[in-house]
């Protein structure tokens, strides 16, 4: 399956909280869209690895996307490896997309910035055709996506660009609430987290307003390039 889009986040929901309004928004242009999580969540405060791959599940069905994949790579312990480079290239080179959205460049989670860089090198290292990969015993053909955009996490970063997602906020939110496991429940007797307080749902709206305010957006997902970017002509800004 081709993807014009493929985000990957190294835990359940990293996606939905940070670039799902733009992937939303792109599926309705009629873009083909993607997710892989590297791992299970399974060190998560709360819930559990299998209740977070059902989660991811129902959270793929409201956003639309053609494919979710996961990695099963070990929440916390990953490393930026041949091994761990290979599963990506892998992925990538059997989905082909344009653009590929991943992790925060640098955050409050350590696996955040990792995987960031593991992704980012195993977007370069799919394109060389001397690094040799197997899809069900066929050889693959290398393929390097166009560009590379890191998403905004917990932390403030200022954006590159931004990405207008007013239309698709309730979509959006409803989402990120299919994680429920993860978030506020006055009957839990789980451990409070940095995103299971009263309110932190309001704080993503927060967070999606201010990045939108500038550029005259109700609501927007802010993304850091690896390269410069490029507009056809003035017009094209905000």
């Amino acid at each position: 399956m081709k993807l014009d889009i493929l985000a990957i986040g190294v835990h359940p929901d990293d996606v939905e909280l940070s670039c799902s309004g733009t992937l939303l928004k792109h599926i309705s242009m009629g873009k083909v869209c993607g997710i892989i999580d590297l791992t299970s969540g399974e060190l998560g405060t709360r819930g559990s690895g299998p209740l977070r791959l059902q989660e991811a599940a129902a959270a793929a069905k409201i956003l639309g996307v053609a494919v979710r994949d996961n990695l099963s790579m070990a929440d916390g312990f990953f490393r930026n490896d041949k091994e761990h480079q290979l599963a990506i290239i892998e992925k990538i080179r059997e989905y082909q997309p344009e653009i590929i959205l991943c992790n925060a460049v640098s955050d409050r989670h350590p696996d955040h910035g990792r995987s960031a860089q593991l992704v980012s090198e195993a977007c370069f290292y799919s394109g060389l055709r001397r690094i040799e990969t197997e899809l069900n015993g066929v050889s693959q053909n290398a393929w390097r996506p166009k560009a590379v955009y890191h998403y905004i996490q917990d932390r403030y970063l200022k954006p590159d660009f931004v990405v207008d997602v007013s239309p698709f906020i309730e979509k959006k939110m409803e989402a990120i609430k299919a994680f429920s496991s993860q978030f506020y429940n006055p009957d839990s007797k789980e451990p409070e987290s940095p995103i299971s307080v009263k309110n932190f749902f309001d704080v993503v709206l927060g967070k999606m307003s201010l990045t939108g305010r500038d550029a005259g957006y109700d609501y927007a997902e802010g993304f850091i390039a690896e390269r410069v970017v490029g507009v056809k002509d003035l017009f094209d800004l905000r």
